[in-house]
């Protein structure tokens, strides 16, 4: 289906474009920044694939990179070169609006800090994605309340952002990024800003998400949330030095838990 087409979808149809298989391909991506005609080079020949249905951290140092490619898999900037396919498309091909429509339809985003419009209730802050689309109003309320009931906050659905702890403001965004029903869930540092209880909730959340069929993509600093997921690329300097499994049966815990695994070529990422 060509991206133009789906400008006449609405979430009636959630999912319309699943089919089983590679969901994201980078092949050879590289990412250049010439401030002062100096180059920087922040990503160096990526080769990555995610399938439909993946769990995947991206994890590694601070400045290694992992932003800027969540970046560049969530359609908000470009690589300076090699190739990015999504769903089959390549990007290269899609124009400023096409794009926009893909991240709409077809990428949920969560980021470290929250995001959440002060001025707007936490009903309208989930329902915001769906503004955007031609979406009845029966059929909005309706998805906005199963958004909320996922991740637990329909009783604060009249609350604003300011009444809410970090933890409750961070599962409101996790509402709004799912509430499209997307091919994707990319989280850049989800539980970056929240203490060590919060976090844990968070990312319990995201693992029932994963296991009711969520693809999730997901950047960390930290080891612990890292081993979450199903397999964890480790970037260093722009390149991945290692794409491997994790343990199976590691389950979320504090710092002093066997979760607390890191790879072999480094024990810190910060």
């Amino acid at each position: 289906m060509a991206w133009k087409e789906m400008s006449e979808l609405t979430t009636l149809a959630p999912n319309v474009m699943s089919v089983a298989g590679t969901m994201i391909r980078l092949d050879g991506v590289t990412k250049t920044y010439s401030p002062g005609g100096l180059e920087i080079r922040a990503l160096s020949d990526v080769q990555l694939e995610i399938r439909r249905g993946d769990y995947v951290s991206i994890a590694g140092p601070s400045g290694c990179g992992k932003s800027t490619l969540l970046s560049i898999l969530g359609l908000l900037d470009t690589p300076s070169a090699g190739r990015y396919e999504f769903e089959g498309i390549d990007v290269r091909e899609l124009s400023v609006a096409d794009r926009a429509l893909v991240r709409n339809l077809r990428i949920g985003f969560i980021f470290q800090s929250f995001n959440l419009i002060g001025g707007m209730s936490v009903f309208d802050n989930v329902a915001l994605p769906l503004s955007y689309r031609r979406v009845p109003a029966r059929v909005l309320r309706e998805r906005v309340q199963l958004a909320l009931e996922r991740v637990g906050m329909t009783h604060r659905m009249n609350h604003f952002p300011s009444q809410l702890s970090g933890g409750q403001q961070q599962r409101v965004a996790v509402g709004r990024a799912i509430v499209g029903d997307p091919a994707v869930l990319l989280a850049d540092e989800p539980t970056g800003n929240l203490d060590s209880n919060n976090g844990e909730m968070v990312m319990d959340l995201l693992g029932e998400l994963h296991r009711g069929g969520v693809t999730i993509c997901m950047v960390t600093h930290d080891p612990r949330y890292a081993r979450d997921a199903e397999r964890t690329i480790y970037l260093f300097d722009g390149r991945v030095v290692e794409d491997e499994p994790n343990t199976p049966g590691f389950e979320a815990g504090g710092p002093d838990t066997p979760r607390d695994h890191t790879p072999h070529w480094t024990r810190e990422f910060v």
